[in-house]
Protein backbone atom coordinates (compact mmCIF):
# COMPACT_ATOMS: atom_id res chain seq x y z
CA UNK A 1 0.00 0.00 0.00
CA UNK A 2 1.03 3.63 -0.28
CA UNK A 3 3.04 5.22 2.50
CA UNK A 4 3.60 8.77 3.68
CA UNK A 5 5.51 11.05 1.28
CA UNK A 6 5.43 8.40 -1.47
CA UNK A 7 6.11 9.93 -4.88
CA UNK A 8 5.93 6.97 -7.26
CA UNK A 9 3.34 4.29 -7.84
CA UNK A 10 2.71 1.39 -5.49
CA UNK A 11 4.67 -1.82 -5.97
CA UNK A 12 3.09 -4.07 -8.57
CA UNK A 13 1.35 -7.26 -7.48
CA UNK A 14 0.06 -8.33 -10.89
CA UNK A 15 1.49 -8.51 -14.42
CA UNK A 16 -0.93 -5.79 -15.58
CA UNK A 17 0.33 -3.36 -12.94
CA UNK A 18 3.92 -4.14 -13.93
CA UNK A 19 3.04 -3.22 -17.51
CA UNK A 20 1.35 -0.01 -16.34
CA UNK A 21 4.40 1.03 -14.31
CA UNK A 22 6.67 0.35 -17.28
CA UNK A 23 4.43 2.42 -19.55
CA UNK A 24 4.33 5.21 -16.96
CA UNK A 25 8.13 5.36 -16.88
CA UNK A 26 8.28 5.21 -20.68
CA UNK A 27 5.85 8.12 -21.10
CA UNK A 28 7.54 10.11 -18.33
CA UNK A 29 10.93 9.92 -20.07
CA UNK A 30 9.38 11.20 -23.31
CA UNK A 31 7.77 14.08 -21.39
CA UNK A 32 11.10 14.93 -19.75
CA UNK A 33 12.85 15.02 -23.14
CA UNK A 34 10.15 17.28 -24.63
CA UNK A 35 10.26 19.66 -21.66
CA UNK A 36 14.06 19.82 -21.77
CA UNK A 37 14.05 20.56 -25.51
CA UNK A 38 11.42 23.31 -25.19
CA UNK A 39 13.13 24.94 -22.21
CA UNK A 40 16.49 24.81 -24.01
CA UNK A 41 14.98 26.50 -27.08
CA UNK A 42 13.38 29.18 -24.91
CA UNK A 43 16.65 29.75 -23.09
CA UNK A 44 18.53 30.23 -26.35
CA UNK A 45 15.84 32.58 -27.66
CA UNK A 46 15.97 34.77 -24.55
CA UNK A 47 19.75 34.86 -24.15
CA UNK A 48 21.16 35.18 -27.68
CA UNK A 49 21.14 38.42 -29.61
CA UNK A 50 21.87 36.80 -32.93
CA UNK A 51 19.09 36.54 -35.49
CA UNK A 52 19.17 33.87 -38.16
CA UNK A 53 17.17 34.95 -41.18
CA UNK A 54 16.94 31.35 -42.40
CA UNK A 55 14.59 30.47 -39.54
CA UNK A 56 11.82 32.64 -40.99
CA UNK A 57 11.62 30.43 -44.07
CA UNK A 58 12.92 26.91 -43.47
CA UNK A 59 10.88 24.14 -45.07
CA UNK A 60 13.12 21.43 -43.65
CA UNK A 61 12.64 22.65 -40.09
CA UNK A 62 8.87 22.88 -40.51
CA UNK A 63 8.84 19.34 -41.84
CA UNK A 64 10.83 18.07 -38.85
CA UNK A 65 8.70 19.76 -36.19
CA UNK A 66 5.56 18.39 -37.87
CA UNK A 67 6.72 14.78 -38.27
CA UNK A 68 8.55 14.51 -34.93
CA UNK A 69 5.45 15.07 -32.73
CA UNK A 70 3.56 12.50 -34.81
CA UNK A 71 6.32 9.95 -34.19
CA UNK A 72 6.27 10.72 -30.47
CA UNK A 73 2.50 10.21 -30.34
CA UNK A 74 2.87 6.83 -32.05
CA UNK A 75 5.56 5.79 -29.54
CA UNK A 76 3.12 6.60 -26.74
CA UNK A 77 -0.04 5.23 -28.35
CA UNK A 78 1.21 1.76 -29.33
CA UNK A 79 2.22 0.60 -25.81
CA UNK A 80 -0.93 2.21 -24.41
CA UNK A 81 -3.22 0.29 -26.78
CA UNK A 82 -1.35 -2.95 -26.05
CA UNK A 83 -1.96 -2.59 -22.31
CA UNK A 84 -5.57 -1.57 -22.92
CA UNK A 85 -6.27 -4.81 -24.79
CA UNK A 86 -4.41 -6.81 -22.14
CA UNK A 87 -6.69 -5.44 -19.40
CA UNK A 88 -9.81 -6.50 -21.35
CA UNK A 89 -8.60 -10.01 -22.04
CA UNK A 90 -10.21 -12.83 -20.05
CA UNK A 91 -8.28 -16.12 -19.84
CA UNK A 92 -10.32 -19.02 -18.39
CA UNK A 93 -10.67 -17.69 -14.82
CA UNK A 94 -10.15 -20.19 -12.00
CA UNK A 95 -12.45 -18.27 -9.67
CA UNK A 96 -15.26 -15.75 -10.11
CA UNK A 97 -16.16 -13.18 -7.46
CA UNK A 98 -19.13 -10.86 -7.71
CA UNK A 99 -18.82 -7.47 -6.03
CA UNK A 100 -21.87 -5.28 -5.44
CA UNK A 101 -21.52 -1.68 -4.34
CA UNK A 102 -23.89 -0.13 -1.84
CA UNK A 103 -24.05 3.15 0.06
CA UNK A 104 -21.61 2.66 1.70
CA UNK A 105 -20.24 -0.87 1.82
CA UNK A 106 -19.45 -3.78 -0.49
CA UNK A 107 -21.15 -7.14 -0.87
CA UNK A 108 -19.12 -10.09 -2.18
CA UNK A 109 -20.41 -13.34 -3.61
CA UNK A 110 -18.25 -16.42 -4.21
CA UNK A 111 -20.25 -17.85 -7.09
CA UNK A 112 -18.08 -20.99 -7.28
CA UNK A 113 -18.66 -21.89 -3.62
CA UNK A 114 -22.40 -22.38 -3.39
CA UNK A 115 -23.22 -18.71 -3.59
CA UNK A 116 -21.38 -17.68 -0.39
CA UNK A 117 -22.34 -14.02 0.21
CA UNK A 118 -21.12 -11.58 2.84
CA UNK A 119 -20.92 -7.84 3.41
CA UNK A 120 -17.72 -5.91 3.97
CA UNK A 121 -17.94 -2.81 6.16
CA UNK A 122 -15.21 -0.42 7.23
CA UNK A 123 -14.06 -1.02 10.80
CA UNK A 124 -15.03 1.86 13.12
CA UNK A 125 -12.09 3.37 15.05
CA UNK A 126 -13.30 1.81 18.33
CA UNK A 127 -12.96 -1.71 16.85
CA UNK A 128 -9.47 -1.33 15.42
CA UNK A 129 -6.81 -3.72 16.69
CA UNK A 130 -3.10 -2.81 16.99
CA UNK A 131 -1.69 -2.76 13.46
CA UNK A 132 -5.04 -2.15 11.76
CA UNK A 133 -5.28 0.80 9.39
CA UNK A 134 -7.81 3.53 10.09
CA UNK A 135 -10.35 4.06 7.29
CA UNK A 136 -8.87 1.12 5.35
CA UNK A 137 -9.49 -2.09 7.30
CA UNK A 138 -12.78 -3.96 7.06
CA UNK A 139 -14.62 -6.53 9.14
CA UNK A 140 -14.67 -9.17 6.36
CA UNK A 141 -11.76 -9.42 3.94
CA UNK A 142 -11.91 -10.99 0.49
CA UNK A 143 -9.63 -14.04 0.56
CA UNK A 144 -8.24 -15.06 -2.83
CA UNK A 145 -5.45 -17.31 -4.13
CA UNK A 146 -2.31 -16.09 -5.85
CA UNK A 147 -1.01 -17.39 -9.18
CA UNK A 148 -4.55 -18.08 -10.40
CA UNK A 149 -6.63 -15.94 -12.78
CA UNK A 150 -9.48 -14.29 -10.89
CA UNK A 151 -12.52 -12.74 -12.54
CA UNK A 152 -14.32 -9.92 -10.73
CA UNK A 153 -17.92 -9.20 -11.70
CA UNK A 154 -18.73 -5.69 -10.49
CA UNK A 155 -22.06 -3.91 -10.26
CA UNK A 156 -23.98 -1.54 -8.00
CA UNK A 157 -27.37 -1.60 -6.33
CA UNK A 158 -27.91 2.14 -5.86
CA UNK A 159 -25.50 4.76 -7.28
CA UNK A 160 -22.24 4.77 -9.22
CA UNK A 161 -19.26 3.26 -7.39
CA UNK A 162 -15.78 2.24 -8.51
CA UNK A 163 -13.93 -0.89 -7.33
CA UNK A 164 -10.24 0.01 -7.29
CA UNK A 165 -7.12 -1.71 -5.94
CA UNK A 166 -4.05 0.27 -7.11
CA UNK A 167 -1.37 -2.34 -6.41
CA UNK A 168 -3.18 -4.78 -8.74
CA UNK A 169 -3.80 -2.16 -11.41
CA UNK A 170 -7.58 -2.52 -11.07
CA UNK A 171 -10.23 0.17 -11.35
CA UNK A 172 -13.67 -0.81 -12.63
CA UNK A 173 -16.89 1.19 -12.36
CA UNK A 174 -19.85 -0.32 -10.53
CA UNK A 175 -22.95 0.81 -12.45
CA UNK A 176 -26.54 0.03 -11.43
CA UNK A 177 -28.17 -2.35 -13.91
CA UNK A 178 -24.86 -3.22 -15.57
CA UNK A 179 -22.36 -5.99 -14.86
CA UNK A 180 -18.74 -5.07 -15.60
CA UNK A 181 -15.89 -7.53 -15.38
CA UNK A 182 -12.16 -7.39 -14.89
CA UNK A 183 -9.51 -10.06 -14.37
CA UNK A 184 -6.22 -10.19 -12.52
CA UNK A 185 -3.57 -12.66 -11.40
CA UNK A 186 -1.77 -11.85 -8.17
CA UNK A 187 1.90 -12.78 -8.06
CA UNK A 188 2.66 -12.60 -4.33
CA UNK A 189 0.74 -13.08 -1.09
CA UNK A 190 -0.20 -10.28 1.24
CA UNK A 191 -2.98 -7.91 2.27
CA UNK A 192 -3.80 -5.22 -0.27
CA UNK A 193 -6.03 -2.21 0.12
CA UNK A 194 -8.25 -0.19 -2.17
CA UNK A 195 -11.15 2.22 -1.97
CA UNK A 196 -14.20 3.32 -3.90
CA UNK A 197 -12.89 5.73 -6.53
CA UNK A 198 -16.19 7.29 -7.59
CA UNK A 199 -17.87 10.02 -5.54
CA UNK A 200 -20.98 8.19 -4.36
CA UNK A 201 -22.39 10.27 -1.54
CA UNK A 202 -21.65 11.59 1.93
CA UNK A 203 -19.71 8.51 3.09
CA UNK A 204 -17.81 7.94 -0.15
CA UNK A 205 -14.51 7.97 1.78
CA UNK A 206 -15.63 5.09 3.97
CA UNK A 207 -15.86 2.24 1.42
CA UNK A 208 -12.50 0.46 1.71
CA UNK A 209 -11.60 -2.73 -0.15
CA UNK A 210 -9.29 -5.30 1.43
CA UNK A 211 -7.96 -8.35 -0.43
CA UNK A 212 -6.09 -11.05 1.45
CA UNK A 213 -4.07 -13.07 -1.04
CA UNK A 214 -2.80 -16.47 0.08
CA UNK A 215 -0.89 -19.29 -1.64
CA UNK A 216 -2.98 -21.44 -3.94
CA UNK A 217 -2.23 -24.66 -2.00
CA UNK A 218 -3.64 -23.19 1.20
CA UNK A 219 -6.70 -21.86 -0.62
CA UNK A 220 -7.37 -25.26 -2.20
CA UNK A 221 -7.55 -26.83 1.28
CA UNK A 222 -10.65 -24.76 1.83
CA UNK A 223 -11.26 -21.02 1.45
CA UNK A 224 -10.40 -19.10 4.60
CA UNK A 225 -12.98 -16.40 5.09
CA UNK A 226 -12.62 -13.85 7.84
CA UNK A 227 -16.30 -13.83 8.74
Amino acid sequence: MAHAAQVGLQDATSPIMEELITFHDHALMIIFLICFLVLYALFLTLTTKLTNTNISDAQEMETVWTILPAIILVLIALPSLRILYMTDKVNDPSLTIKSIGHQWYWTYEYTDYGGLIFNSYMLPPLFLEPGDLRLLDVDNRVVLPIEAPIRMMITSQDVLHSWAVPTLGLKTDAIPGRLNQTTFTATRPGVYYGQCSEICGANHSFMPIVLELIPLKIFEMGPVFTL
